[in-house]
């Protein structure tokens, strides 16, 4: 018998924002309604919620507390399919420093103050009660999980939660800076009827772009293609219109450098995109 949704529910009582995971540890994709986000996305990606399409769409955007929602046969049906629960941290108010090997979890305790602390696969995450901006690669195997991000839930872990420090909140702006790459202006031909953007708000975009980042961020395998296949679905939702600025192309790029790949592969890539396209 699956407890996944037993115990999914018992942590959305609790006030925890939940969300069916894969056994990748990625969300679930869109429904066809949504894909490519023509629905439009969420009024505000900003807060945890269900699509009202009821599906567990749209990522860590999907992770809800609504035992309605949960217990749906939307949901139902996803979660006989998950491997394991995520949740929103940022939805809860709260921190998830994650700890990818060793040495990060070496930094952590001679740098952090005491919290709650979870063991995971291949370190510990520790958690503090304050939400903040979500950001990789802040330090060598440290990533922060808060607002518009997703952790795995591997228990209660042990110790009391602490506050947020300074130190952590702190930590996305003493990131190194990524090298960007000079990245290829988008220049394509205006679709017929005008070249009229089709978009509903700039707020459009800027959600396909922040989808695009995270779901290159998540990728656990395969990042080549990843990337790719990401650059492809930008383009050919956002690339016929002329709304793509060097700006969005060099977000995408260095998220795709940040997965390990290089300059070249990214401009590869994005040219690649662009031919399988027509543009």
């Amino acid at each position: 018998m699956n407890s996944i949704p037993t115990t999914a529910l018992g942590l959305a009582e609790s006030g925890l924002p939940v969300l069916p995971l894969l056994a990748d540890k990625r969300p679930f994709g869109n429904c066809r309604s949504c894909e490519d986000l023509t629905c439009g996305g969420r009024p505000n990606m900003a807060t945890p919620g269900p699509c009202i399409c009821l599906w567990p769409c749209h990522g860590w955007a999907a992770a809800t507390t609504d035992p309605t929602v949960l217990a749906s046969p939307q949901w139902t049906a996803a979660w006989r399919r998950s491997r394991t629960i995520g949740y929103h941290p940022g939805g809860a108010r709260v921190t998830v420093v994650d700890l990818d090997n060793p040495t990060a979890v070496h930094w952590a305790r001679t740098n952090l103050p005491p919290t709650t602390t979870v063991a995971t696969t291949r370190g510990e995450h520790w958690i503090y009660r304050g939400a903040m901006q979500s950001a990789n690669a802040v330090r060598a195997g440290v990533d922060i999980k808060s607002t518009m991000s997703y952790a795995r839930w591997l228990g209660p872990g042990t110790g009391a939660l602490a506050e947020l420090p300074d130190i952590v909140r702190a930590l996305p702006e003493k990131t190194p800076t990524t090298v960007r790459p000079a990245p290829r202006p988008v220049s394509v031909p205006a679709p017929a009827g005008g070249g009229e953007c089709r978009h509903r708000s700039p707020a459009y975009l800027e959600r396909g772009i922040a989808m695009a980042e995270q779901r290159i961020t998540d990728a656990p395998s395969r990042v080549h293609a990843t990337v790719y296949q990401t650059f492809l679905a930008v383009l050919s939702a956002h690339g016929w219109c002329g709304c793509l600025t060097e700006t969005h192309i060099a977000r995408l790029f260095t998220a795709a450098q940040a997965k390990g790949e290089s300059p070249r592969h990214c401009t590869d890539a994005w040219a690649n995109a662009q031919t399988a396209l027509g543009m």
